[in-house]
């Protein structure tokens, strides 16, 4: 956990690893549309369906788990890759996981510092937002102000707590279940769990 920026686990080669990879598949990318066999705007609409439906969709799975079952609640808190691979959710990028509550006292939002290090099994690819520059530099020094350009205003009692993710431990934010939702069966609170909720920049 890093609520000032350190203790993040990355080198500079993995740094470099990422870049470089998301150059070769920019180049790919390139390649299949200037020799027609990609449409561009379906590429578009696939990444952002994977981005904010489907991949998401498996971590909503596993927060309205957490929500009906306590049992598996104290597991994904305690050990979340094992929990989370109780659901048949793991992989790339998801190997070592770790979940965090968010309570009254405390909100908790995550970032990877240096590069996009992501929980892809659960939350699916990252939005560009999360990649960004900005948002990397500024949710440590300023969680407060960068939420609330999101929409999401913490009051001043509760704690922020910033979750720096890397190539060695990837996090999610278990979501505060909403009030009012005691008969919803547990197909239906996942239909309320968003990416946004797990990452931290949004309440559910």
């Amino acid at each position: 956990m890093s609520a000032d920026g350190k203790g993040h686990g990355h080198n500079h080669d993995h740094d470099a690893e990422e870049k470089g990879l998301a150059l070769r598949v920019k180049t790919l990318e390139t390649l299949l549309v200037e020799k027609g066999l990609v449409d561009p705007a379906a590429l578009d609409r696939f990444v952002e369906e994977y981005e904010t439906r489907i991949g998401p969709k498996n971590g909503a799975r596993v927060v309205a788990r957490a929500w009906t079952d306590p049992a598996f609640k104290q597991r994904l808190l305690t050990n979340a890759t094992a929990a989370i691979g109780e659901l048949g959710l793991s992989g790339l990028q998801g190997e070592n996981m770790v979940a965090v509550e968010n309570t009254g006292s405390v909100h908790n939002v995550i970032v990877c510092t240096l590069c996009s290090c992501y929980p892809w099994p659960v939350l699916g690819l990252p939005p560009a937002w999360y990649k960004s520059a900005a948002y990397r530099s500024r949710v440590v020094k300023e969680p407060r102000g960068v939420l609330k350009e999101f929409g999401l205003e913490i009051p001043s009692g509760t704690e922020v707590r910033v979750w720096d993710s890397s190539a060695e431990i990837r996090y999610m934010v278990v979501p505060r279940r909403p009030a009012g939702t005691d008969a919803l069966s547990e197909a239906a609170l996942a239909a309320l769990v968003t990416r946004d909720g797990m990452v931290g920049t949004a309440p559910v």
